[in-house]
């Protein structure tokens, strides 16, 4: 079995790179795009950070919520320092000090669309906490900027989307449910959810060492969106539109991180004005579908399906990967990566053997 460690990617990172593909032009070398790892890959990638952030953690929660998820400077730190190693050029980062309250639980492996909902009624919409994204803690870019090797960027996410936080403070079948009992309702929580969301990102775009911004906000499922086409762009779509609005006016790419089915919302996705959509899926539309369908209207990231990479050889892995590669090499637009994400149950030689297909041809 070859060692990744043996092959480490060549050449220093280069956001440029990645700011190419994200103007679906063809960069000189593959790029790579990940939205996040896990904490055993942050540990392979940076040996001794786990012990690290136990020995030094800002505060008990930074020990609680581990390498994966930590928003603490030092956790992000480490993972920017693993996502280095890996051969990205950039590290997705989140601000902390923003985030919707709700009863839902995350320990578990599984979690209901339906649980955790803190909004009943109109009380309890009024007597809401709702969080304010002035206290998100900007200040934490300077200090990751400090940190960051030259010529990488960050780039930083949310705290969920708009759809994702309206269904998690409300539970998704009583959102469903207010779409025809309750209109007025739905239309303040969206009020209320879109435009702290879209403060957050105002804030967070105009800092120099943020490359990109990543919107991340699942829509759907399998077969269709969470909410009819229809009530998706009543409620959800005007405010991605600003976002991306104010990502732009800031001279930022604006990339979407979106699971689901989205073929009846193309045209809308377009005039959203997203840069790059990332989130695909082999029994949705492989990726390679995708790239020939939608390549010249949006970057595609991403793609090798989870479910293939958890389930194939590493060499089948390495093999999807150097095609997806060598399609899209002299016609841009493509950046290297999983379908979603990268979870704990993906096999680490998988993972690796996908990186190898792009450190191979940066030597």
């Amino acid at each position: 079995m070859i060692q990744w460690d043996k092959i480490l990617p060549a050449g220093e990172p280069d956001f440029e790179q990645l700011l190419i593909v994200l103007q679906r032009g063809t960069p000189s070398r593959p790029t790579l795009f990940e939205f996040f790892l896990n904490e055993r890959l942050y540990e392979k990638l940076v040996p001794g950070a786990s012990e690290l952030l136990q020995e030094k953690g800002n505060n008990n929660s930074d020990v609680v919520d581990g390498l994966a998820y930590s928003s603490s400077i030092l956790a992000q730190t480490l993972r920017m320092k693993a996502y280095h190693r890996a051969g990205y050029d950039y590290a997705s980062v989140i601000v902390p000090g923003f985030k919707f309250p709700s009863n839902r639980r995350y320990e578990t492996r599984t979690v209901s669309a339906n649980e955790g909902g803190l909004i009943h009624d109109r009380a309890s919409f009024d007597a809401y906490p709702w969080p304010d994204p002035e206290k998100a803690d900007v200040s934490i870019l300077d200090a990751l900027a400090e940190e960051l090797p030259d010529c990488m960027k960050m780039v930083v996410y949310g705290p969920g989307g708009v759809l994702e936080n309206a269904i998690e403070i409300v539970g998704y079948e009583t959102l469903c449910y207010w779409l025809t009992d309750d209109i007025a309702l739905v239309e303040d929580i969206f009020e209320q959810v879109g435009s702290r969301i879209l403060r957050y990102y105002e804030r967070v775009a105009s800092h120099p060492a943020v490359g990109a911004c990543l919107s991340n906000d699942d829509w759907g499922f399998k077969t269709q969106t969470m909410f009819s086409p229809r009530h998706m762009r009543l409620y959800v779509f005007p405010w991605h539109q600003r976002i991306v609005s104010t990502v732009h006016d800031f001279g930022k790419p604006a990339i979407l991180h979106s699971c689901g089915h989205f073929g009846r919302i193309l045209h809308d996705l377009v005039d959203m004005g997203y840069d790059a959509r990332h989130s695909y899926e082999d029994a949705i539309l492989p990726v390679e579908e995708a790239y020939e369908l939608y390549h010249d209207k949006f970057a595609i990231l991403g793609g090798i399906d989870l479910d293939f990479i958890c389930r194939s050889t590493p060499q089948q892995v390495y093999e999807r990967a150097k095609a997806l590669l060598d399609r899209t090499f002299r016609r841009g637009g493509y950046a290297l990566g999983t379908g979603n994400s990268v979870p704990d149950y993906v096999p680490d030689e998988n993972y690796f053997a996908m990186l190898r297909a792009a450190w191979e041809q940066r030597s």
